[in-house]
């Protein structure tokens, strides 16, 4: 079973800028097309970005050009590299799988808080 370990999260001004980790075990970035995912205060998970084996990568519209979804073969770990933050971006982030299903997926790492705020 795919384990997940999030961190790199914090508090940020907005403008600021984060990048998040998560070490895959028992899974290949480099096969799996891996995704981020957050849940804001009051609302359902979202899918937020995913990077394919062959690197493509695709992003929600409120994130296209802020966030840079990106992995690391040797390290078993996706990035997600968060500039220009908005308040709108709070929220506890998840990495896990990305499939057409990924509502479906029931586990999931404890996930990393991202809170923006002046």
């Amino acid at each position: 079973q795919v384990q997940l370990v999030e961190s790199g999260g914090g508090l940020v001004q907005p403008g600021g800028s984060l990048r998040l980790s998560c070490v895959v075990t028992d899974a290949s970035v480099d096969v799996t097309t891996m995704g981020w995912y957050r849940r804001g205060p009051g609302k359902e998970r979202e899918w937020v970005a995913s990077v394919s084996g062959q690197r493509t990568t695709h992003y929600t519209p409120s994130v296209s050009g802020r966030f840079t979804i990106s992995r690391d073969s040797a390290k078993n770990t996706i990035y997600l590299q968060m500039t220009a933050l908005k308040f709108e971006d709070t929220a506890v982030y998840y990495c896990n799988e990305f499939h057409r299903n990924w509502r479906t997926i029931s586990t999931w790492g404890q996930g990393t808080q991202v809170s923006v705020s002046s």
